[in-house]
């Protein structure tokens, strides 16, 4: 049976830099489940389906050719739209279609078969509550809303060279209270998590952290 490494956690925790560069150094597949939220509102956005059209959006994610390689590059049929969901109004809308029963049930499997395969790092909102409740290594990355929206800010600045630092606040937290309110599969800790507080860690810290506890707890191989 695969072993699946399930990382949770809010918007700006570094989720997607620790599980990529985790993945990266265990040999193991990534999975950026947020992705494929993300890539659901970026062909609904396409297709002018509204963000709360749960029927209409289940049916669209069923449709696409939606799949990851194993670097966690997203695709919708053969083209690479990695770079595209990464916009602020596909994250905002992200936000809400990542909330519908409907779109969630749609991309479970996805999610889901990724893991059954092989060893599996994978980040998201619901990894190890509802999508890998069985994972063997359960992450809560948080860190506090000033960090992370100070981190994001800068992610924003560095790819477009604007970034509105108090906008980028209020979507933050507006999307953390829409996330750990939402009916299905909220954002939320539970008792397997480990939770690790990044306000103060560099990701090189975070990394020694989780690679200690995976040799500990997956390879029975003790702290030197």
């Amino acid at each position: 049976m695969p072993h699946v490494i399930a990382i949770d956690g809010p918007a700006g925790a570094g989720k997607s830099t620790v599980a990529r560069e985790l993945a990266r150094r265990l040999g193991w597949r990534y999975l950026d489940t947020g992705a494929l939220y993300r890539a659901v509102a970026l062909a609904a956005e396409q297709a002018g389906i509204a963000n709360d059209a749960g029927a209409q959006l289940a049916a669209l994610a069923m449709k696409l050719d939606l799949h990851q390689d194993a670097s966690g590059r997203t695709f919708i049929g053969p083209s690479d739209v990695s770079q595209m969901i990464r916009t602020e109004s596909v994250t905002r809308s992200a936000s809400a279609v990542s909330a519908l029963p409907e779109v969630r049930a749609a991309l479970l499997q996805v999610q889901r078969s990724a893991g059954a395969r092989e060893n599996l790092v994978c980040e998201g909102r619901d990894m190890a509550s509802v999508v890998f409740p069985e994972a063997s290594l359960k992450i809560f990355l948080d860190a506090r809303e000033e960090v992370r929206a100070e981190r994001r800010t800068k992610e924003l600045a560095a790819k477009d060279g604007t970034a509105d630092a108090s906008q980028v606040r209020a979507d933050m937290h507006n999307r953390d209270h829409a996330d750990s309110t939402r009916a299905t599969a909220p954002l939320t800790r539970t008792a397997g998590h480990i939770h690790l507080d990044t306000s103060h860690l560099a990701v090189e810290d975070v990394l020694a952290t989780i690679e200690q506890l995976v040799k500990e707890r997956l390879f029975h191989q003790p702290a030197r």
